[in-house]
């Protein structure tokens, strides 16, 4: 491995957020565009109300998301209310490590101010790339170099991969029973707890095989989560929450099986020549030097096997967020579609 030329080791938690401040304000979500206005009239001042132009992003389903510009600046920053009982899923102390380290590195847009109940940060300019256009040669292999130098990152904390740690935790968070009668009959028919148990410890044996290297990852890095500034012709990184040490090839497959979207598409995917040509880009961002075709195919056969520890993570992310979230959206579904396509692919791909 490469040594990491971005690293904040020797930084703590207070000495990286010790200058962000803390409003003690809670932006409702029934209340989200008149608590976001009276929340930025705070952290900026200087802002007239009657010159704010507010925005609600409907991209993400796990929290609440207002664009807040001043027109009279032009200056535009995102106030984020956590979603409902999310703190159940991601650990918030972290993610603000997280971001003020990325932040301190130039990764990652600056964080103004600290809330009760989530955060304020710069706005990142461009347009979200779409679920189709990352399989798009130019937009890859942006995707490819800039992945490559996230993976390069230092950020102090734990530096073991969290993957399981965190599928055992959402596990154990799964309720037994839930609040609604269809979604409880849907959990009942198309979950067999006891086999997804099973099948989480079959995972662990088979992919810490692989001996992958452990990295600073995204773990989130679907469509939405990634701007395209055309004019530039830059790709940024955005909504770091999921952000944690982890296994290369998860967060490398788990960006791969977010060229299906939420509806699950998998004629998407992208097919191994495609695979093959982005490890290309991203091993020679990464280590300096072109890759031989044993790594391109070493690489190729650990992507495929993590791509079920994907399915199994949002499989089970879904589940809990089906039993405490208040965002419209049909999680148990999804949860299916998740775990269905880990069945399908399970044999193939562990065979490799």
């Amino acid at each position: 491995m490469p040594a990491r030329p971005n690293s904040l080791q020797g930084e703590t938690f207070e000495s990286l957020t010790a200058d962000i401040p803390f409003l003690p304000i809670e932006v409702r979500h029934d209340h989200l565009m008149s608590d976001s206005k009276d929340l930025i009239t705070k952290v900026f001042p200087m802002w007239r109300e009657e010159d704010l132009s507010l925005i609600q992003c409907k991209d993400g389903i796990t929290n609440k998301l207002v664009k807040c510009e001043d027109t009279k600046s032009g200056t535009t920053v995102l106030v984020r209310a956590y979603g409902k009982k999310s703190e159940l899923i991601i650990n918030r102390r972290q993610e603000l490590q997280t971001m003020a380290g990325l932040a301190r590195l130039g990764l990652c847009p600056p964080l103004y101010a600290r809330f009760e109940n989530g955060l304020v940060y710069g706005f990142i300019p461009g347009r979200v790339v779409q679920p189709v256009e990352m399989g798009y040669a130019y937009i890859s292999k942006l995707i490819a170099e800039k992945l490559a130098k996230w993976h390069m990152v230092d950020l102090p904390g734990d530096s073991n991969p969290q993957l399981f740690a965190t599928l055992s935790k959402w596990l154990n968070d799964i309720p037994e029973t839930f609040d609604s009668v269809i979604k409880q009959k849907q959990f009942t028919e198309q979950f067999d707890m006891a086999q997804i148990r099973t099948e989480l410890e079959l995972l662990r044996t088979e992919l810490t095989k692989l001996n992958s290297p452990v990295v600073f990852s995204h773990n989130d890095l679907l469509s939405a989560n990634i701007i395209y500034n055309e004019a530039k012709g830059e790709i940024s990184f955005i909504d770091y929450e999921y952000g944690t040490y982890n296994y290369r090839g998860f967060d490398i497959a788990n960006h791969f099986c977010e060229y299906a979207g939420f509806e699950c598409d998998y004629s998407r995917y992208p097919s191994k020549k495609q695979q093959l040509l982005w490890f290309r880009i991203y091993l020679e961002t990464y280590n300096h030097i072109p890759p031989t075709d044993k790594d391109l195919e070493a690489l190729f056969n650990e992507v495929a096997k993590f791509s079920l520890a994907s399915h199994f993570y949002w499989g089970l992310w879904a589940l809990v967020q089906a039993s405490i979230s208040d965002i419209d959206f049909d999680y148990m579904s999804y949860a299916r579609m998740r775990f269905d396509k880990y069945f399908e692919t399970k044999v193939a791909y562990l065979s490799l």
